[in-house]
């Protein structure tokens, strides 16, 4: 049952209402997106998530400044006379231009799987919300039914008190302060 099912749960007959909304109740809406999609992930998305979490982590910054330092302290013509990349340090631009580009592919491939999860999550909340909602508006209802038949019930007491009433006049129904039955009379003092 899903979100287009609300329709079906609108309905006047009760005994179907109450089956839809206990089907619905009965099954289970909570579920572990990231469990489950973790189940289908092809080898390539999961390779692209790692890469994408080890891209956006301080330890690859950190790494990866240390490995141009390196560069330029290798390439400098202060430690050798013929460096394999000089001072402009063209041959690392070609390196990081490729790494960029290979990159950034690789993280907005795990950026789409991230807003599917998302979505899915959100889908799945509706779902959960949808199914408070109804549960809700179902006791509701029941509350007002229940508020109802007490009101009817209170007021046959009422009719059947006063036709005890007019049957025997002579007998008074009272209630004393506390609630209990009083019969008007008192106790006869047996220690006095």
């Amino acid at each position: 049952m899903d979100k287009n099912d609300l329709k079906d749960i609108i309905i006047s007959d009760e005994e179907e209402r109450e089956e839809q909304i206990h089907e619905l109740i009965r099954g289970k809406r909570s579920l572990d997106i990231n469990k489950e999609l973790s189940k289908t992930l092809t080898f390539g998305e999961r390779m692209a998530d790692k890469i994408a979490r080890f891209a956006g982590s301080w330890s690859f910054l950190f790494f990866f400044t240390i490995v141009i330092i390196a560069w330029a302290v290798l390439n400098s013509k202060l430690l050798f006379d013929d460096p394999i990349d000089p001072f402009p340090y063209v041959f690392l631009n070609l390196i990081l231009g490729c790494l960029a580009s290979i990159q950034a592919p690789i993280i907005m491939m795990s950026q789409n799987r991230e807003a599917q999860k998302d979505r899915l999550h959100s889908e799945n909340e509706y779902l959960i919300n949808l199914k408070s909602e109804i549960i809700l508006e179902d006791l509701h209802h029941k509350t007002d039914q229940i508020i109802r038949e007490q009101a009817l019930l209170k007021k046959e007491l009422e009719d059947i008190k006063m036709k005890m009433e007019k049957a025997s006049p002579n007998i008074q129904l009272r209630r004393g302060i506390n609630g209990k039955s009083d019969t008007g009379g008192k106790e006869p003092e047996l220690y006095s």
